[in-house]
């Protein structure tokens, strides 16, 4: 069986290297490739990944979205499994890619997950997200439509029947496995297919990331509701589970401040995210996809296209 492992990125020079590095240690029993979809990145990460021999697909920045830029890495693919990787992951152990095809042998799954955890960089509340969505113990026929593209492979062959959703603004993973589900196949989570996922974000990059698949999930669970009394609970609650937790562990003090300030966004994007209106704007989109610093970078190469263009 081959593998092909996808991975979107823009520049991800600090982490690309060392999750490509963990391929090419891998002890795989199957073949590989590994396709980089680049969507304009203007530091050394295309070029770190051609050191390691990945087929890079090149994406306009204008044209981003997460499910254009997979089903464009999966159109170029040619394994029978597609396995997608974030660009700042990478394995615990040399099994990862073995471990996420194993559960391919029962012909009813379609789609495989596996365990996601923090390193040092990590907040401790995304450490305590971490242990909630991606336990210790598998389970090979979940019952809820539930992935993350962060770590998470398909069959190729029901990729072709049904892509992803190109307009959503996130959460394309949770909106493929609920349909795929439905057709009556299974969603399989191994947690020993182990990756860390490595986040540093400021506190303005995890309210927009919590907004935007706020808005995505309006849409693929248009039932659902949040509350301002949601937010305002769910942010007390959090914070003193996580404050319990930290104390219990002797980080307390260490996270006083960090805890506070990731729930806080969270359920404020969150709750921003709901109240949001579907039409997203061109600058809204920027900041979506191309948050804080690079904004001006991604003007720039948008300008640079436009000239080439015409």
């Amino acid at each position: 069986m081959k593998v092909s492992i996808i991975i979107r990125c823009f520049n991800e020079e600090k982490h690309i290297g060392k999750l490509l590095a963990g391929i090419k240690q891998q002890k795989s029993d199957h073949e590989i490739e590994v396709i980089l979809v680049d969507s304009g990145s203007t530091d050394k990460t295309v070029a770190i990944a051609k050191s390691y021999e990945a087929n890079i697909i090149n994406l306009k920045p204008e044209e981003f979205s997460f499910g254009y830029a997979l089903n464009l890495g999966c159109e170029h693919a040619t394994g029978d499994i597609l396995l997608f990787a974030s660009a700042h992951v990478y394995p615990v152990f040399n099994t990862w890619i073995n471990e996420i095809a194993k559960p391919f042998e029962n012909s009813r799954v379609a789609l495989v997950y596996g365990r996601q955890i923090g390193n040092e960089l990590t907040k401790f509340s995304e450490n305590q997200l971490f242990k909630k969505w991606f336990p210790d113990i598998s389970d090979f026929n979940q019952s809820y439509p539930f992935c993350n593209n962060a770590n998470c492979a398909v069959r190729r062959d029901l990729w072709s029947q049904q892509k992803y959703d190109e307009n959503l603004t996130g959460l394309e993973d949770l909106d493929w496995a609920k349909k795929i589900q439905k057709t009556g196949f299974r969603i399989a989570y191994n947690s020993e297919a182990t990756i860390v996922h490595v986040h540093e974000e400021t506190p303005s990059r995890i309210f927009n990331r919590y907004r935007r698949e706020a808005i995505a999930l309006k849409s693929i669970l248009p039932d659902e509701k949040f509350s301002f009394l949601a937010f305002i609970k769910l942010f007390i609650s959090n914070t003193f589970s996580d404050y319990f937790y930290a104390f219990s562990e002797g980080k307390f003090l260490k996270n006083v401040w960090d805890i506070p300030m990731f729930r806080y966004n969270q359920f404020k994007g969150t709750y921003k995210g709901y109240k949001q209106d579907q039409v997203i704007t061109k600058s809204l989109r920027n900041r979506f996809y191309y948050p804080n610093k690079i904004s001006k970078s991604i003007s720039k190469i948008e300008d640079k296209h436009k000239l080439i263009e015409y």
